[in-house]
C-alpha cells in the first residue's frame, strides 16, 4: 500500500469512528485528532488529498486547511498540564 493510500485509509477510519457525533461534529474531531497526533509529514500528505477521502475525512481536511488546530473535540486531545513522558 502507497504511503498516500494508507494515510487516506486511516483518515477515513478516525472519521469513521466520529461519526456517531453528526458529521459537522465528526469532522471537527476528526481535524482535531489529526492535528492533535499525527506526525507533521502524515498532516502534509494528508492535507494534499481529496480523492479518496469520505465526506467527513475531506471536511475535516478543509477545517485543516482554515486551521491548523481546531478546538479539541474530545477528552483524549484536551491538554491535561502534564506529560506522559519518562
Amino acid at each position: 500500500m502507497r504511503q498516500q493510500d494508507h494515510l487516506i485509509h486511516m483518515a477515513n477510519q478516525i472519521a469513521r469512528n466520529f461519526a456517531v457525533m453528526g458529521d459537522v461534529d465528526a469532522a471537527t474531531a476528526t481535524a482535531d485528532h489529526i492535528a492533535t497526533f499525527w506526525d507533521p509529514r502524515m498532516k502534509a500528505g494528508i492535507l494534499t488529498q481529496g480523492e479518496g477521502l469520505s465526506p467527513i475525512a475531506a471536511a475535516a481536511i478543509a477545517i485543516l486547511h482554515a486551521d491548523a488546530h481546531p478546538p479539541h473535540q474530545t477528552h483524549a486531545t484536551e491538554e491535561t498540564g502534564g506529560s506522559d513522558a519518562g
